[in-house]
């Protein structure tokens, strides 16, 4: 794609990982609609590059369930290692079954089941069974009542096989459910397979995907606003490529881009998100210090080295050992409190590093309100929007070579 001055290897890592100071000169991207971009109607904001605020997205930090915990204790550290989405290497964005579409349907369908049916819901709660075995004692008191005002109607087992029924479906329901859950993992491990090939690769700095692989500055991060038919809003980081004319998928013909969710519904958590790919991929910053990450921070080499000089001010197993011994009433009490902090956080108006290697660049922005959130409400006096402050030249401006492609 570009033929750009690499920085120096460092040990560890390959000539062409990715530091946000090192940003080598790129073409300009291509005009707007020219290749017919996907939901360009709907990008509200392309997100900045560089100047980390350096918080994480409040869902990587305190997993719902814990499931990261559950995963790693039953596993290890090696099996975890190659079983998890995200290590010191790479966060995968494709994962590949070794079983078949058969076996998959029903698989959907026991789990829907199980799990819609069972008197054990998410975290430990209350399941649908719940819910569907209330229905059937009333229908069973209303059946008694009838008996009793008309005797003879019907036998009593007759009247109420219907509201028994219910009961022994959600008691098999709810054995199913732990079954899986205690199985599931053994199963995952053996059959689960997330993908090298379609992943965000920190040591190499390049994101590889089906259509090919490229460097990773030559994405931008969008937050895309949707609508349903009663007007509610749903807002995602889309992180697409620059140059679709390289990377568009040949038999759909739409461009290369990665969905990032998120499930705490704030546009800050977006940028939270973005923020923390951007220092994954950064051989220049330790790894994001995240509960998923935290068995491998001895394995990335800046990692290991601002961990040993004390940096992290943290013990090694800190997460490790907060959910060992956490309920999920505590973690979504320090859930939400996160999220409280990834929103006064300062994400809005901040200068764009991109703007200084690509030209025509600072054209596809526009200004972005102070506080991120105001992204949702409509434009009023009250929301300040702000022009996002130009990047200071970068200290290696020597090593930027103009490129085209």
């Amino acid at each position: 794609m570009t033929d750009a001055a690499q920085p120096e290897e460092q040990e560890g890592y390959e000539k062409t990982a990715f530091t946000a100071d090192r940003i080598p000169r790129q073409a300009p991207p291509p005009p707007k609609g020219k290749l017919g971009k996907l939901g360009e109607a709907f990008d509200m904001a392309r997100l900045p590059w560089g100047h980390y605020v350096g918080i994480n997205p409040s869902e990587f930090e305190y997993e719902y369930f814990g499931e990261w915990y559950r995963d790693y204790e039953y596993m290890g550290e090696q099996d975890f290692h190659d079983f998890n989405h995200l290590n010191e290497l790479r966060w995968s964005k494709f994962v590949d079954e070794d079983v078949g579409l058969i076996f998959r349907f029903f698989r959907f369908w026991f789990v829907v089941v199980s799990h819609g049916f069972s008197f054990i819901g998410p975290g430990g709660g209350k399941g649908g069974g719940w819910f569907f075995s209330a229905i059937a004692f009333v229908l069973l008191l209303i059946v008694i009542i009838g008996e009793i005002l008309h005797p003879g109607s019907g036998s009593f087992f007759d009247l109420a096989l219907v509201p028994l029924t219910v009961f022994a479906v959600c008691g098999l329901a709810t054995i199913c459910k732990i079954l899986f859950e205690k199985y599931s993992i053994r199963f995952y491990k053996s059959n689960q397979n997330w993908s090298d090939d379609v992943a965000f690769c920190r040591r190499s700095g390049l994101v590889k995907s089906f259509q090919g692989n490229f460097p990773f500055y030559e994405f931008d991060a969008f937050i895309e606003m949707s609508a349903d038919m009663k007007g509610n809003q749903y807002h995602t980081l889309k992180v697409r490529h620059r140059y679709p004319q390289f990377s568009k998928d040949k038999r759909s013909g739409l461009p290369l881009e990665f969905t990032f969710p998120t499930d705490t519904g704030s546009i800050a958590e977006r940028y939270a998100m973005w923020d923390m790919l951007s220092r994954f991929m950064d051989v220049s910053q330790p790894l994001p210090d995240i509960p998923r990450l935290e068995p491998f921070r001895h394995l990335d080499p800046t990692t290991r080295a601002f961990d040993e000089v004390g940096k992290r001010g943290r013990p090694a197993t800190y997460w490790r050992d907060l959910y060992a011994s956490v309920d999920e009433k505590e973690l979504t009490r320090l859930r939400w409190e996160h999220h409280e902090k990834v929103n006064a956080a300062p994400w809005g108006s901040r200068p764009d590093l991109m703007a200084q290697s690509v030209p025509g660049y600072e054209d596809s922005y526009t200004a972005e309100p102070e506080d991120v959130n105001a992204y949702t409400h409509a434009p009023t006096k009250n929301v300040r929007f702000v022009e996002r402050p130009e990047a200071a030249s970068p200290e290696s401006q020597s090593d930027r070579n103009d490129t085209s492609h």
